[in-house]
Protein backbone atom coordinates (compact mmCIF):
# COMPACT_ATOMS: atom_id res chain seq x y z
CA UNK A 1 0.00 0.00 0.00
CA UNK A 2 1.22 3.51 -0.75
CA UNK A 3 1.14 6.30 1.82
CA UNK A 4 2.08 9.97 1.96
CA UNK A 5 4.20 10.30 5.10
CA UNK A 6 5.98 13.20 6.80
CA UNK A 7 9.49 12.17 7.85
CA UNK A 8 12.70 13.66 9.28
CA UNK A 9 16.28 13.14 8.17
CA UNK A 10 19.53 14.58 9.52
CA UNK A 11 22.07 15.68 6.92
CA UNK A 12 25.72 16.48 7.61
CA UNK A 13 27.14 19.03 5.19
CA UNK A 14 30.87 19.55 4.62
CA UNK A 15 32.14 23.16 4.94
CA UNK A 16 32.98 23.37 1.23
CA UNK A 17 29.22 23.43 0.50
CA UNK A 18 28.59 26.47 2.74
CA UNK A 19 27.53 29.44 0.66
CA UNK A 20 24.62 30.84 -1.33
CA UNK A 21 23.60 27.42 -2.78
CA UNK A 22 23.74 25.60 0.56
CA UNK A 23 19.99 24.94 0.68
CA UNK A 24 20.11 23.28 -2.78
CA UNK A 25 23.01 21.07 -1.63
CA UNK A 26 20.96 19.99 1.41
CA UNK A 27 17.96 19.12 -0.79
CA UNK A 28 20.12 17.23 -3.28
CA UNK A 29 21.77 15.27 -0.47
CA UNK A 30 18.32 14.47 0.98
CA UNK A 31 17.16 13.00 -2.34
CA UNK A 32 20.35 10.94 -2.65
CA UNK A 33 20.19 9.69 0.94
CA UNK A 34 16.54 8.65 1.22
CA UNK A 35 14.99 7.92 -2.18
CA UNK A 36 15.01 4.21 -2.92
CA UNK A 37 15.85 3.18 0.64
CA UNK A 38 13.88 1.05 3.03
CA UNK A 39 13.09 1.57 6.68
CA UNK A 40 11.46 -1.24 8.60
CA UNK A 41 9.06 1.16 10.27
CA UNK A 42 7.75 3.10 7.26
CA UNK A 43 8.61 0.84 4.31
CA UNK A 44 10.26 1.73 1.02
CA UNK A 45 10.71 5.45 0.37
CA UNK A 46 9.70 5.79 -3.27
CA UNK A 47 10.16 9.53 -3.75
CA UNK A 48 10.40 12.80 -1.87
CA UNK A 49 7.37 14.90 -2.73
CA UNK A 50 8.11 18.09 -0.83
CA UNK A 51 10.71 19.52 1.53
CA UNK A 52 8.68 21.02 4.37
CA UNK A 53 11.48 22.65 6.36
CA UNK A 54 15.23 22.75 6.82
CA UNK A 55 16.51 23.66 10.28
CA UNK A 56 19.29 26.12 10.88
CA UNK A 57 22.62 24.34 10.70
CA UNK A 58 24.32 23.23 13.89
CA UNK A 59 28.13 23.21 13.71
CA UNK A 60 29.89 20.04 14.78
CA UNK A 61 32.85 21.01 17.01
CA UNK A 62 36.21 19.87 15.70
CA UNK A 63 34.96 18.97 12.21
CA UNK A 64 33.62 22.23 10.86
CA UNK A 65 30.70 20.41 9.27
CA UNK A 66 27.11 21.35 9.99
CA UNK A 67 24.05 19.21 10.71
CA UNK A 68 20.65 20.08 9.29
CA UNK A 69 17.37 18.43 10.27
CA UNK A 70 15.14 18.23 7.20
CA UNK A 71 11.41 17.59 7.48
CA UNK A 72 9.96 16.26 4.22
CA UNK A 73 6.94 14.49 2.75
CA UNK A 74 7.50 11.26 0.86
CA UNK A 75 5.50 8.57 -0.86
CA UNK A 76 6.25 5.27 0.87
CA UNK A 77 5.33 1.69 -0.03
CA UNK A 78 4.57 -0.49 2.99
CA UNK A 79 3.19 -3.98 2.36
CA UNK A 80 0.82 -5.68 4.82
CA UNK A 81 -0.07 -9.28 5.56
CA UNK A 82 -3.11 -10.49 3.53
CA UNK A 83 -2.65 -7.71 0.95
CA UNK A 84 -3.20 -8.70 -2.69
CA UNK A 85 -0.58 -7.32 -5.08
CA UNK A 86 0.36 -7.58 -8.75
CA UNK A 87 3.94 -8.21 -9.77
CA UNK A 88 6.32 -9.65 -12.33
CA UNK A 89 7.92 -13.09 -12.01
CA UNK A 90 11.68 -12.65 -11.64
CA UNK A 91 13.00 -16.17 -11.13
CA UNK A 92 11.49 -19.68 -11.27
CA UNK A 93 12.99 -22.80 -9.70
CA UNK A 94 11.96 -26.13 -8.18
CA UNK A 95 11.40 -24.56 -4.73
CA UNK A 96 9.02 -21.86 -6.03
CA UNK A 97 9.43 -18.48 -7.67
CA UNK A 98 10.27 -14.87 -6.85
CA UNK A 99 7.99 -11.98 -7.82
CA UNK A 100 9.02 -8.32 -7.97
CA UNK A 101 6.29 -6.04 -6.64
CA UNK A 102 7.92 -2.65 -7.13
CA UNK A 103 10.92 -2.62 -4.78
CA UNK A 104 9.63 -5.64 -2.80
CA UNK A 105 10.69 -9.19 -3.66
CA UNK A 106 8.10 -11.84 -2.70
CA UNK A 107 8.85 -15.57 -2.62
CA UNK A 108 6.02 -17.94 -3.56
CA UNK A 109 6.86 -21.45 -2.35
CA UNK A 110 5.90 -24.58 -4.29
CA UNK A 111 3.66 -25.43 -1.29
CA UNK A 112 1.59 -22.27 -1.88
CA UNK A 113 1.03 -22.95 -5.59
CA UNK A 114 -2.16 -24.82 -6.66
CA UNK A 115 -1.67 -28.61 -6.69
CA UNK A 116 -2.53 -28.89 -10.40
CA UNK A 117 0.58 -26.86 -11.33
CA UNK A 118 3.79 -28.83 -11.78
CA UNK A 119 7.37 -27.63 -12.15
CA UNK A 120 8.81 -28.24 -15.61
CA UNK A 121 12.62 -28.08 -15.44
CA UNK A 122 12.91 -28.88 -19.16
CA UNK A 123 10.89 -25.83 -20.20
CA UNK A 124 12.74 -22.98 -21.81
CA UNK A 125 12.79 -21.09 -19.46
CA UNK A 126 11.90 -23.39 -16.50
CA UNK A 127 8.28 -22.87 -15.45
CA UNK A 128 5.27 -24.09 -13.51
CA UNK A 129 2.52 -25.46 -15.76
CA UNK A 130 -1.03 -26.67 -15.56
CA UNK A 131 -3.38 -27.54 -18.41
CA UNK A 132 -4.31 -23.92 -19.08
CA UNK A 133 -1.64 -21.77 -17.36
CA UNK A 134 2.13 -21.29 -17.39
CA UNK A 135 4.11 -19.34 -14.83
CA UNK A 136 7.47 -18.27 -16.27
CA UNK A 137 10.03 -15.52 -15.92
CA UNK A 138 8.65 -12.14 -17.01
CA UNK A 139 4.99 -13.08 -16.58
CA UNK A 140 2.50 -10.91 -14.69
CA UNK A 141 1.01 -12.50 -11.59
CA UNK A 142 -1.40 -11.60 -8.76
CA UNK A 143 -0.50 -12.89 -5.30
CA UNK A 144 -1.46 -12.54 -1.67
CA UNK A 145 1.12 -11.81 1.02
CA UNK A 146 0.93 -14.41 3.79
CA UNK A 147 4.03 -13.46 5.73
CA UNK A 148 6.32 -10.48 6.28
CA UNK A 149 9.66 -10.09 8.00
CA UNK A 150 10.58 -6.51 8.74
CA UNK A 151 14.20 -5.63 9.43
CA UNK A 152 15.68 -2.16 10.00
CA UNK A 153 16.76 -1.77 6.36
CA UNK A 154 14.76 -4.42 4.49
CA UNK A 155 11.37 -6.08 4.18
CA UNK A 156 11.01 -9.71 3.10
CA UNK A 157 7.76 -11.35 2.12
CA UNK A 158 6.28 -14.73 1.23
CA UNK A 159 3.14 -15.08 -0.82
CA UNK A 160 0.57 -17.50 -2.17
CA UNK A 161 -1.42 -17.98 -5.35
CA UNK A 162 -3.42 -20.89 -3.91
CA UNK A 163 -6.67 -18.93 -3.45
CA UNK A 164 -9.47 -17.77 -5.72
CA UNK A 165 -8.68 -14.93 -8.17
CA UNK A 166 -4.94 -15.23 -7.63
CA UNK A 167 -2.37 -16.34 -10.18
CA UNK A 168 -1.56 -15.36 -13.74
CA UNK A 169 -2.92 -12.06 -14.99
CA UNK A 170 -3.99 -12.52 -18.59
Amino acid sequence: MFFLKQLKHTITLHPRFFGPDMEEFVKTKLYQDVEGTCTGRYGYIITVVQVVSISKGKLIPGLGSAEFVVVYQAIVFKPFKNEVLDGVVKNVNKMGFFVDVGPLSVFVSSHTIPSDMRFDPNGNPPCYQSEDQTIEKGGAIRLKIIGLKTEPTDIRAIGTIKEDYLGIIA
